[in-house]
């Protein structure tokens, strides 16, 4: 302040004072005290001679290392002060606007050129309306990551001014915030020509989103409607899935996260997630995954030998279908993200878990309960059910509820009942006791259902009119074949009362007949194990339905084609074993897996029942129960019909034996 006083203002004013690479290094003006210094240097000595030879000696020893470290810096502006530049603009100038721009979208700009515009905007914000939205388009397009954090500081203050001065620009704020939770793209150019173009994954990406991620919490605290103009954003930005799987990977991350610091967005932001993992789901059916990976096994055989190194082996892991391979980067996500809610600390939190299921139930309810082609995106609910026995049961309940609705569409009872069957089959964690109550409560229903329409002018069979109560049959079907063996482990004697006070008899011998309609292959087994225990007996039934199907003729692509209508209830099982690679090491300690049984097990079987009834018998099996040897597949062509879903059946795929 001693060095320039006395000067006078004509003097003064032909000065700008700018940050450099060297400590307020002082930088000539336009005007004529700025000339006359350049042609005499000696113009002013006296006052800065004043400053004492100490300081001017420690401030070249700052200058000379602050040079050293630092490169050269732009200082030079053209068009005087924001607030001068943007008055002249109203009134109609616009030269100092243009150059203003031009400086903006420099893409060399330096940090100390975007420090001083950032500051001085933060001090213009007030007349900064909606007119000067083109120069606030290029403000927020200006590279401010991966920057020094003074310029990543300054930028966070500048957004918190803007939004809280002028709201007109929140969304576009929030759009360019979420625009970088996807890593950008480095082109690599030889000759003129891009001979790669991948995703940047330097290791600053992660430092980039947790600045974003400030950038957002810092919007939203100065802006309470923020969470209701994210929503469309986040929508809007969401990557196609034929993206790479790594910007897929980082946006469901990046959005995940926003639900931890703004919560009323968590429900909004799981069904988007959730939504778009449908859509790929759906996109890559079974059958394709299975046949892309025999493919590739068929290619690599006899290519690596069998010490394989710890690249091949990570190889493997990769899935051959490319949209599977997103579908199951994109799985571990999701699951990480169910787990970590959950638990704090390592230990698992009640409130927090039913918070998220209940969260997730209404999602269920809309979007993948209706969903017949799906083949993974449900085991949300099956992994979230893990956790606690009660959140298990409150699922079962759930749907047990959607099943006996009768105001619900039937093609959404018939899902419930797919549900209940499959997770009650499939599901390790759920005891015996509970299967055992839940089969209890199914086939009360049925009994009441066969009862109300068991008779009368209705009483025959006809999917349109009872498919709730098929779809409920073969879920009991399911569950039994399942099961059965747990049971009747432990006590065969109170095993066997058990099944016997189900009364499958008057199920499988209804007018309603729905041997007939469930899966043949589900027919076959249950029926099997029935004739095993003794139990009920199917097979009359079974003969007689299959010389009353009729096939039907189908004229397609100038050929007639003979087809057997094998799955008329459209029915799949949800839970069927899961396929993705890396994500199934998650959900395979909580399967269950079936086991094929043998003709020694069987025989085992059968004489340890025998021993327990000694010479009573069955009056109804005698003479009528084919000599099989104990083996499992008794039917004609039994073996060849395994419990296998038709190809009709988008969400369950070929299997063999319930697939192992």
């Amino acid at each position: 302040r001693r060095c320039v006083r006395g000067k006078s203002r004509s003097e003064l004013g032909a000065w700008s004072w700018r940050r450099s690479g060297r400590p307020w290094e002082k930088t000539a003006g336009r005007g004529a005290a700025g000339r006359r210094r350049e042609r005499d240097p000696e113009v002013g000595g006296e006052a800065l001679e004043s400053c004492g030879s100490w300081g001017s000696r420690i401030s070249d020893m700052l200058a000379a290392d602050e040079f050293l470290r630092s490169p050269p810096k732009k200082t030079v502006r053209f068009g005087g002060t924001l607030m001068d530049i943007l008055l002249k603009y109203q009134k109609g100038e616009n030269t100092d606007f243009n150059l203003l721009k031009d400086q903006l979208s420099d893409p060399d700009i330096k940090d100390d050129q975007i420090i001083n515009w950032l500051h001085e905007f933060q001090s213009s914000v007030a007349i900064v309306t909606k007119e000067f939205e083109q120069l606030v388009s290029i403000l927020l397009k200006v590279p401010w990551l991966r920057r020094s954090k003074a310029v990543e500081e300054e930028y966070l203050a500048f957004l918190s001014n803007l939004v809280s001065a002028q709201t007109i620009y929140l969304r576009p704020c929030l759009a360019m915030i979420i625009s970088h939770f996807i890593p950008p793209r480095i082109t690599v150019r030889e000759d003129g020509v891009d001979i790669s173009d991948s995703d940047d994954d330097d290791e600053n990406v992660t430092r980039s989103f947790n600045t974003c991620h400030r950038a957002l919490q810092t919007v939203a605290r100065y802006v309470p409607l923020t969470p209701q103009f994210l929503m469309p954003v986040l929508i809007e930005k969401f990557p196609f899935i034929s993206k790479s799987e790594r910007t897929l990977q980082c946006y469901v991350h990046n959005i995940l996260r926003i639900s931890g610091y703004i919560p009323v967005l968590r429900h909004d932001i799981l069904e988007l997630v959730i939504e778009r993992l449908l859509k790929i789901d759906v996109s890559a059916p079974r059958k394709d995954i299975e046949a892309a990976e025999d493919a590739r096994e068929t290619c690599e055989e006899g290519l690596f030998d069998m010490d394989e190194d710890e690249e091949n082996r990570e190889k493997n892991d990769v899935m051959a279908h490319p949209i599977a391979e997103r579908l199951d980067i994109l799985m571990i996500i999701l699951f990480s993200y169910i787990k970590d809610v959950c638990h704090v600390n390592g230990k698992l939190d009640i409130g927090k878990m039913k918070d998220l299921y209940r969260d997730l139930v209404l999602i269920f309810d809309k979007l993948i309960l209706p969903t017949h082609g799906s083949c993974h995106v449900q085991y949300i609910m099956f992994y979230l059910s893990s956790f606690k026995l009660g959140i298990a049961e409150a699922f079962v309940e759930h749907l047990w509820k959607k099943l006996q609705n009768p105001n619900s569409p039937a093609v959404i009872r018939q899902a419930a009942a797919s549900y209940i069957g499959s997770f009650l089959a499939r599901a390790k964690f759920i005891p015996v006791v509970t299967v055992k109550a839940c089969l209890e409560l199914l086939v009360s229903w049925l009994h009441k259902y066969i009862d109300n329409h068991g008779t009368g002018s209705k009483a025959f069979c006809d999917i349109a009119l009872h498919g709730p109560f098929y779809a409920a049959c073969q879920a009991v079907f399911y569950v039994v074949i399942f099961r059965h063996k747990q049971i009747l482990d432990g006590n065969l004697k109170t095993g066997l009362a058990f099944l016997q006070s189900l009364n499958f008899e008057r199920i499988v011998m209804c007018h309603l007949n729905p041997l007939k309609v469930c899966l043949p292959s589900v027919v076959n087994f249950f029926a099997a194990i029935n004739r095993k225990y003794q139990i009920a007996f199917c097979d009359t039934i079974i003969e007689r339905n299959r010389r009353q199907i009729l096939p039907v003729v189908r004229s397609s692509g100038g050929g007639d084609c003979v087809e057997t209508c094998t799955n008329p209830l459209e029915s799949f099982f949800p839970f069927d074993p899961y396929i993705l690679k890396r994500s199934k090491n998650i959900i395979n300690p909580l399967y269950q897996f079936w086991e094929e049984q043998n003709a020694e097990d069987l025989t085992e079987a059968a004489s340890s029942i025998d021993e327990y009834k000694g010479e009573e018998e069955d009056d109804f099996l005698k003479g009528e129960t084919p000599q099989n040897d104990g083996l499992i597949g008794m039917t004609p062509g039994f073996f060849d019909s395994t419990l296998r879903s038709p190809d009709s059946s988008v969400g369950s795929p070929p299997v063999t034996s319930l697939q192992r």
